[in-house]
């Protein structure tokens, strides 16, 4: 590091910061992160929404709640002052922002973090353009408007070209400009939208990836300073707000949940390909490392960092799903609906055999119990969303992408001593046999909130769900061998009468 350069902290000192999403995933870490370790960092204006009835104050409330500001509750309560609500949206024009916070904003912010976006790989178009792609246009016409600006961060995704097999740190062209998408979905009914829907996609797997690709594209030409940060698939935290925090069930924690309730029991997946899974306290740092550097050196055209673990510390989908499965019969999940068990295949026929007579059929036997005992029948539709989430991950575990991350690792390498340490990113020292443990208790704790009290009870049910799994295999065994049976028979006796009759023939 250049020693004329100033460190993180010392670069946020009283400087203003923007952050939508703040109430994600990741933007609950990415606020904690700024106060916890730019101590003398200036106001974090936050965007907040009205939802369900809850305002944005008490919508803020109810964060300082959760594990990301636990400590800084405790330990550092008048930081939290330095955090300012901002009612608005993303999705309308201006962010609806009133006269008063937009003044404000124009004149007080120098750090913008976009971070906010719907995840959901299912989405309709309109409303995945709606709010990835118009969001994006939204905040940068707004935050053309500063005065003081100097980092525009706009987080992305590095699956946002899933036709190139190898993804490198640059912009990509766009096969229909955003402004005619933004036509297209304001002007036509949803039934048309979704004929048009595949052919608008093209390469990309589905409308979330492609609305993303559009909002880098704005970006890309905005003309502010900004950089693009392309995370992969993001996981439990490794170290803070504490190990293995995770607050939702997407992607990789969804999967784990229903597997580990005996829901999921086959998986169409090329189990040695590499995944590439980034735990979401890294991503935040990478992030804020990424603005630091944007500030500096204040580019004309966007900086593209891929949050990538690309080969540095290996991890395949064997590994991962096989080590999960091992800790998560080891510390069950409360409630499960089965023991956990199957596998995952490569062939499409035998996932298909597999998900009818493990998913599919189980599930109709045992609502029709539900329904003859008069209780409500429930596990079809449970079948029905997993066959659902099934279909749109698979794309993602059946192909493998290369990953350049040359800009993070530059960017490592440009930070000083203090800096390596307080934003860690560096992949290698993750031991992912202990993460993958961690991550399980964490979706325990903070996803199911099944407290560790619960773990022995668990531990009982699981041992009595295993002699049941047990016995109905063997049960399902002895019956496929007698339906086996049943139908050789007939054969096997028209056979033994045919023989005679045609010896007496020849003879």
């Amino acid at each position: 590091m250049d020693q004329t350069e100033p460190t993180i902290p010392e670069w946020f000192r009283c400087r203003n910061v923007l952050v939508t999403g703040a109430t994600g995933f990741m933007g609950k870490v990415l606020v904690s992160k700024l106060l916890l370790s730019c101590p003398d960092i200036g106001n974090i204006f936050i965007l907040i929404r009205e939802k369900k009835g809850v305002d944005p104050q008490n919508r803020l409330k109810q964060i300082f709640q959760q594990e990301p500001f636990r400590i800084l509750v405790e330990n550092h309560p008048e930081r939290l002052k330095k955090i300012v609500v901002i009612n608005g949206d993303t999705t309308n024009e201006g962010l609806s922002l009133s006269s008063s916070d937009k003044d404000r904003l124009i004149k007080d912010v120098s750090v913008v973090f976009h971070m906010a976006a719907n995840v959901r790989f299912d989405l309709s178009l309109r409303t995945a353009i709606n709010m990835n792609t118009r969001g994006t246009f939204n905040v940068i016409a707004v935050a053309k408007q500063f005065t003081q600006l100097q980092s525009f961060i706009h987080v992305s995704t590095a699956y946002c070209q899933c036709g190139e097999s190898v993804l490198e740190e640059r912009a990509y062209a766009e096969s229909i400009l955003p402004e005619k998408v933004f036509s297209l979905v304001d002007n036509m009914d949803d039934d048309i939208l979704e004929t048009i829907t595949p052919k608008l996609l093209g390469s990309q797997p589905n409308t979330y990836a492609f609305s993303k690709a559009l909002g880098e594209a704005l970006v890309m030409k905005s003309g502010l300073p900004a950089g693009v940060a392309r995370p992969s698939i993001v996981t439990a935290s490794w170290k803070e707000p504490t190990p293995g925090w995770v607050e939702n069930m997407n992607g990789p924690t969804g999967l784990m949940i229903a597997a580990g309730k005996g829901v999921i029991r086959s998986m169409l997946c090329n189990a040695d390909y590499l995944t590439d899974i980034m735990p979401c306290d890294m991503v935040v740092n990478a992030t804020i490392a990424l603005a630091w550097k944007v500030g500096l050196e204040q580019p004309t055209k966007p900086i593209f960092m891929n949050i990538t673990e690309s080969g540095e510390n290996p991890v395949s989908w064997r590994f991962a799903l096989e080590t999960g499965r091992k800790h998560a019969l080891e510390n069950p999940f409360s409630g499960p609906l089965w023991y956990p068990g199957g596998g995952f295949t490569t062939s499409k026929f035998i996932h298909w055999l597999s998900v009818l007579f493990l998913h599919i059929i189980p599930a109709y036997l045992l609502d029709a119990l539900f329904i003859v005992t008069g209780n409500k029948p429930f596990l079809v539709k449970v079948q029905e969303r997993v066959a659902t989430g099934l279909e749109l991950l698979q794309y993602y575990t059946t192909k493998e992408w290369t990953f350049r991350n040359d800009t993070i690792k530059s960017l490592q390498s440009s930070l000083s001593s203090s800096d390596r340490e307080i934003f860690f990113m560096d992949t290698k020292a993750i031991c992912w046999n202990e993460y993958i443990l961690t991550y399980i208790l964490g979706t325990r704790k903070y996803c199911l909130n099944d407290d560790p009290s619960t773990l022995p009870r668990a531990r009982r049910v699981f041992k009595y769900l295993y002699i049941a799994d047990v016995f109905v295999r063997i049960a399902f065994g002895i019956l496929f061998a007698w339906c086996l049976y049943s139908w050789m028979a007939p054969i096997k006796t028209l056979t033994e009468v045919r023989e005679p009759y045609t010896a007496s023939i020849k003879t």
